[in-house]
C-alpha cells in the first residue's frame, strides 16, 4: 500500500537539508523546538504586518526560514521573494525585526543576527505560491484560475513540473471536495529527484481551505 511521507523529509540527506541546525540534549530538545517555532512565528507576523503597510500586498514573500544555532549566538537566515519591499521607507527595517525576535523569548545569554537573502526565482518556491493562490482564492477568484495562473508563473521560472492540490469548501459549496492539478513530471518516489513541497492554510468567507504544492526542480 502506499504510504503519503513528506518530500522533503524523505530526501534528508540526499539533496535536502535541515531548516535548523542544532544540537540539543534530548532533556532540552523539546525547549529548542518551541524557540525555533516562536522566532518563525515572530518573523511571519512582522514581516506580514509591515508588508502590508507597505505594498499593499497581503502575502508575506517568505520562501522559508534557516535557523542556525550556537553556544552564544543564533542565525536567522530569511530567504524572500522580494526583500526590498520590508525595506522600502524603513532603514531600521531588519533592526526592528530583530528587537522584536529578542523581546518574544528572552535570552540573555545569547546574541540574534538575523539575515535576509533574495531567492532568484520567486515563483520556483512553493509557499510563495501558494501564497498568491490564497490570496486569490480570498478575493472569490474561481479556484481553477487560481490554478492556471500559478502554472504559468512556474513554467516562467523553469521548473520540470508542478502538482497543486486544493481541499475543503472550495467555491463555496456545502460538500467539501479536494481538486487537484498536475503539470509537467512530478516524480515523488523518485529520492534523487529535488521536490519542493508546501502545505498552506487559507481562511476564506465559507471556512478554511488546505493548499498542497509539489514542484519538481531538478534531478542530480
Amino acid at each position: 500500500m502506499g504510504k503519503k511521507i513528506n518530500p522533503l523529509g524523505f530526501r534528508l540527506g540526499a539533496n535536502q537539508s535541515h531548516r535548523s541546525v542544532w544540537f540539543a540534549q534530548p532533556k532540552s530538545y523539546s525547549r529548542g523546538l518551541q524557540e525555533d517555532e516562536k522566532i518563525r512565528d515572530c518573523i511571519n507576523n512582522y514581516v506580514q504586518k509591515n508588508m502590508k503597510i507597505s505594498s499593499g500586498f497581503e502575502g508575506k514573500g517568505i520562501s522559508h526560514i534557516e535557523i542556525q544555532k550556537k553556544i552564544d549566538l543564533i542565525q536567522v537566515i530569511i530567504y524572500m521573494g522580494s526583500p526590498n519591499s520590508l525595506m522600502e521607507g524603513r532603514t531600521r527595517g531588519i533592526d526592528e525585526l530583530q528587537t522584536n525576535v529578542q523581546k518574544e523569548f528572552l535570552s540573555v545569554n545569547r546574541r540574534l543576527n538575523i539575515a535576509i537573502i533574495r531567492v532568484a526565482k520567486p515563483y520556483a518556491q512553493p509557499t510563495i505560491l501558494a501564497e498568491h493562490i490564497a490570496l486569490q482564492l480570498k478575493n472569490r477568484v474561481s479556484f481553477r484560475k487560481a490554478m492556471k495562473s500559478a502554472i504559468e508563473l512556474t513554467e516562467q521560472a523553469d521548473t520540470k513540473g508542478i502538482q497543486i492540490q486544493i481541499a475543503g469548501r472550495i467555491d463555496g459549496k456545502e460538500i467539501a471536495r479536494v481538486e487537484w492539478i498536475r503539470e509537467g513530471r512530478v516524480p515523488l518516489q523518485t529520492i534523487r529527484a529535488k521536490i519542493d513541497h508546501c502545505s498552506y492554510t487559507v481562511r476564506t468567507i465559507y471556512g478554511v481551505l488546505g493548499i498542497k504544492i509539489w514542484i519538481f526542480v531538478d534531478e542530480q
